[in-house]
């Protein structure tokens, strides 16, 4: 079984090296230059003193920034019918195999270095986090798992929901795939099922109540296929994607009654600074697309925001806004640990279990695939991508993180063979805030979350623990595992000091769980908020205060849609594209 899996391996790499290397018959070149002639590196824009430094003779109809799980489809619809510029930091996600394999999907993660596709960063409240930096964005590197918004979450926050309708179909149709269910997401489900999460939805994109098995952007291969891709429906006569391009500030005309954005400034991947400009037509947007950790921080950087934060870092106040970086919040996550006495193979979110309490039960396998994964990764648990899931979140430091790898390696087989049960607190009342720490764009801003400050968070996470216990040990997965109750103990007791979490041993102590709870809280990366509709931006995503500004994207989320937001945030790009188009020209629009 292991020659076959390893034979496997081989040819997958094989394949995606020759799909995305071999040279053209013109003998240069990427598979990604011709289906994405559009796709360039920011070094090709032209220089501040270049008389024709827009880019484009007369500026452009829109320029997004951030290319990632909204701005892609956003961009892309937009091009259709105007002239569209995308500066996305990252590079592209096509020709790293650490995106675009699942396998690899914790390698992404843990790799911290500065061209990663990911970039880390630590809450003030001690819970080790990532956010993407890559063409594509999140959908780059997440697990993959793609479920639609609740029709209440659509309702409230007043979208079309004809267009809606239509929307989430177009991002499907092009990267959404059926999962073929492994033996251990089957246990898993009917485990779920015997206790109590029902009814049995099958496969669905809906979010109902019960268990259900819903789509992925994985196909059969375990490829990767994200946002990005949806790029190929745009029209490259008018889509500009320039990568490694880090957007420094918005740029505004303060001359008039309003604030009105002109432009934006940015360094590309050799340092060189450039300005792009917009159209000078009053329609023409820049459109903040940077995620909730980014457009916040944008929109301060470009002089939006609380006066006296601006002024202790002196950027010049563009509009005062006490409300730009609060209200954030994430959804605190918590994990039991599933021993098994045979190898698993790796499958990431494919099940859940959507619970009237509250509360969303999913799972994931085989974090274990290989020596270099045994000895230096944890899967979706690793303590190196920040899952340090027995140590309180403010004794998370990098002694810590070397002394878990160190002890890992005593750990029992059965630690590396088995899987994870996660369970999620939907709709956190629990929420913090973002500052800037500096004026450098490239730093992560602080960030505060305060996890289970509210104490229904807290009551909700008892309530969902004791229900992933009971799932652990629910008939159908002991008898799939098929671990006695000796080698449960056994790696429940050696994962005391190795930081392995597994089911906490008193499951009728309140309070035992309510600190269990605080100690083992980790992140799922489902943050949002910062850029609050009513407070920043508009019902239409319009910066309050100025003019030719939008933000589209999870920042202006009061919730994360649905039990994992990707599809929520791609069909929100399709979405805005549609209504500003539709909105400009009517009929003619064409889509």
């Amino acid at each position: 079984m292991a020659l076959v899996w390893a034979v496997k391996k081989q040819l997958l790499l094989l394949a995606f090296w020759l799909f995305n290397f071999l040279p053209s018959s013109q003998g240069k070149g990427n598979f990604y230059e011709f289906r994405y002639p559009f796709i360039k590196r920011a070094s090709s824009f032209p220089s501040v003193s270049s008389s024709s430094s827009s880019g484009h003779n007369n500026g452009y109809d829109y320029i997004v920034v951030g290319g990632g799980t909204a701005g892609c489809p956003l961009a892309a619809t937009l091009s259709k019918n105007f002239n569209v510029l995308v500066l996305e930091r990252g590079g592209v996600p096509f020709s790293n195999p650490n995106v675009s394999f699942l396998q690899n999907f914790h390698i992404a993660l843990a790799d911290t270095s500065p061209t990663s596709a990911s970039q880390p960063f630590v809450s003030t409240d001690g819970v080790i986090n990532t956010r993407a930096r890559v063409l594509g964005g999140g959908s780059s590197i997440n697990a993959g798992f793609y479920t639609r918004a609740s029709t209440r979450f659509i309702k409230r926050v007043g979208w079309d929901a004809k267009i809606v309708n239509e929307s989430y179909p177009w991002i499907e149709k092009q990267i959404v795939h059926q999962p073929k269910p492994e033996p251990w997401q089957v246990a898993f489900r009917d485990s779920l099922l015997s206790v109590g999460v029902s009814p049995f939805n099958g496969f669905t994109y809906d979010h109902v109540y019960g268990t259900k098995v819903g789509g992925t952007i994985y196909d059969r291969f375990g490829r990767r296929h994200t946002s990005a891709e949806l790029l190929s429906s745009g029209n490259p006569q008018k889509l500009t994607v320039l990568v490694y391009a880090t957007v420094q500030k918005i740029v505004f005309d303060t001359s008039g009654k309003k604030p009105k954005a002109v432009g934006v400034i940015f360094k590309d991947e050799k340092g060189n600074q450039h300005q792009a400009v917009l159209a000078h037509k009053p329609q023409s947007e820049v459109i903040l697309a940077t995620g909730a950790i980014g457009s916040p921080q944008m929109l301060l950087l470009s002089g939006i925001g609380p006066k006296a934060d601006l002024h202790k870092l002196k950027i010049p106040v563009v509009l005062d806004n006490k409300f730009v970086g609060k209200g954030m919040a994430d959804n605190p996550m918590n994990a039991v640990f599933v021993p098994s006495n045979k190898p698993e193979k790796q499958t990431l979110i494919e099940t859940v279990g959507i619970t009237k309490m509250g509360v969303y039960i999913e799972g994931s396998s085989g974090f274990g695939q290989s020596n270099d994964s045994i000895q230096c990764h944890h899967g979706i648990m690793s303590a190196e991508i920040g899952q340090l899931s027995t140590i309180p979140p403010k004794q998370r430091t990098p002694e810590a993180i070397q002394a878990y790898i160190r002890r890992k390696k005593n750990l029992p087989h059965e630690a590396f063979k088995g899987g994870f049960i996660l369970e999620k607190i939907a709709s956190p009342l629990s929420k913090g805030d973002l500052s800037l720490v500096n004026t450098n764009v490239d730093d992560n801003p602080s960030v505060t979350f305060n996890y289970f400050s509210h104490p229904y968070d807290l009551q909700r996470c008892v309530d969902g623990i004791r229900m992933a216990t009971k799932v652990v040990q629910s008939e159908p997965f002991t008898n799939y595992t098929k671990c006695d109750r000796q080698t449960v103990e056994k790696v429940l007791n050696m994962s005391v000091k190795a930081n392995v979490n597994l089911i906490p041993k008193h499951t009728n102590d309140t309070k035992s769980l309510e600190q269990f709870c605080k100690d083992t809280v980790i992140t799922i990366w489902h943050y949002h908020g910062g850029c609050h509709v009513g407070t920043v931006v508009s019902p239409e995503h319009k910066v309050l205060g100025v003019d030719r500004v939008r933000v589209v994207d999870g920042s202006t989320f009061s919730e994360s849609p649905g039990t994992n937001p990707q599809a929520t945030v791609m069909m929100m790009g399709r979405y805005f594209g549609v209504k500003i188009v539709r909105e400009r020209l009517g009929t003619a629009a064409g889509i």
